[in-house]
C-alpha cells in the first residue's frame, strides 16, 4: 500500500493545508523586528511542527545535550535539529554543512538516525543510513506554497523510510553571515586529512574520525578534484573484493551514488561528458550494476 492511502496521510494532509497560512503569519510577526535570535528559529519550528504538523509541544524537548531540539513520541527519539538564528543558512552553503555536522554528531551520541538543520527561513532533514546522509526533506518555510514531503517529519511518517524527496529552496549565494552560535562542539576534524566529517563519503560514528572513510569534498562543501577520482578508485578497486578498511558491505552502493553525484556536479559524467576517465567509466559500469540510473544523481 502505497503511503498516500494511509488514512494517517489524508488526515496529516488536511491539516498541513488548513494551518500553513496561520503560520505564515505567525513567523512573519515573530521576525518583525529583524536580527532576532536562534530563540526565535527554535520557535518558529515549534509553530511549524505543533500547528501544522502533529506533533505535540510535549513531543519537542530543548537542550538535550548540546542538541537544540529533540523530537520524540512514546519515548522514542526521532529527529534531532540544529537550530540556527534566522537567515544564517539559507545563503550558504558552508553554514549548512557546519550545522549538519553539529546535528550528525548529536544524533550519533545519542543513537538517533534523523537529524534536520533549520533557520526559520529553511528545513533540511535527512536519514543516518549506512555511514551516509539521505535526503528527506526540503522545505522553504518563507514560501506561499506548502512545502512538498512534510509529511515525511509528521508523527505517522517520520518514522518510515523517505519514498519522495522534491528539492524545496535553492541557495541564494555564499554571503551569510559567519555563524558563532556553535555550542561546545568546536569542528572535529580528522587527524590526517584535517577535514570535518562532511567531506567523506562514509562515517560510521561522526564523533569518532578513525570511521571516516573515502575524502572527497572540501572544507567549503566544495568537490575536492583532486581527492574526488582517488576516492572512486579507493572504492571500486575493491569493489565485490577486499573492502575498505572498515567498510561495511551495505554502505557501498550509497558511497557510490554519493560520489557519482560529485563526479556528476563537475562534469565528468554523460551527458555533459561522453567520453569519461577511466575511473569514471569504472564508477558508471558499477551504477549500471546497482541499477542506479545517472538520472537520479
Amino acid at each position: 500500500m502505497s503511503y498516500t492511502e494511509l488514512s494517517a496521510y489524508r488526515h496529516c494532509l488536511d491539516r498541513i493545508n488548513s494551518g500553513w497560512t496561520g503560520f505564515l503569519e505567525m513567523r512573519r510577526d515573530r521576525l518583525r523586528h529583524g536580527e532576532e535570535s536562534e530563540k526565535v528559529a527554535e520557535t518558529i519550528l515549534e509553530d511549524l511542527f505543533t500547528s501544522v504538523l502533529d506533533w505535540s509541544r510535549g513531543d519537542l524537548a530543548y537542550q538535550v545535550g548540546y542538541a537544540d531540539i529533540v523530537l520524540s513520541h512514546n519515548l522514542a527519539k526521532y529527529l534531532v535539529i540544529e537550530v540556527k538564528r534566522p537567515g544564517s543558512l539559507v545563503r550558504s552553503q558552508p553554514a549548512l554543512n557546519r550545522a549538519l555536522e553539529q546535528a550528525r554528531r548529536y544524533a550519533d551520541e545519542q543513537k538517533i538516525t534523523r537529524i534536520a538543520v533549520s533557520d526559520g527561513c529553511i528545513l533540511y532533514a535527512a536519514d543516518i543510513q549506512q555511514g551516509n546522509l539521505n535526503d528527506r526533506l526540503f522545505a522553504d518555510l518563507t514560501a506561499e506554497q506548502i512545502p512538498a514531503g512534510l509529511w515525511w517529519l509528521s508523527v505517522h511518517g517520520i518514522y518510515r523510510e523517505c519514498e519522495s524527496v522534491e528539492r524545496g529552496w535553492q541557495f541564494a549565494g555564499n554571503d551569510a553571515a559567519p555563524d558563532t552560535t556553535a555550542k561546545g562542539a568546536d569542528s572535529l576534524l580528522h587527524p590526517k586529512y584535517q577535514l570535518p566529517v562532511h567531506c567523506f563519503a562514509y562515517a560510521g560514528d561522526a564523533n569518532d574520525p578513525r570511521t571516516w572513510k573515502l575524502p572527497y569534498l572540501l572544507a567549503d562543501g566544495k568537490v575536492d578534484t583532486k581527492r574526488l577520482p582517488k576516492a572512486i578508485q579507493a572504492l571500486l578497486s575493491n569493489y565485490r573484493g577486499a573492502k575498505v578498511s572498515g567498510l561495511p558491505e551495505a554502505a557501498v552502493p550509497g558511497i557510490v551514488k554519493r560520489l557519482a553525484s560529485a563526479a556528476a556536479s563537475e562534469g565528468h559524467l554523460p551527458p555533459k561528458n561522453p567520453h569519461p576517465a577511466p575511473a569514471y567509466q569504472q564508477l558508471l559500469e558499477v551504477l549500471e550494476q546497482l541499477g542506479i540510473s545517472t538520472a537520479d544523481l
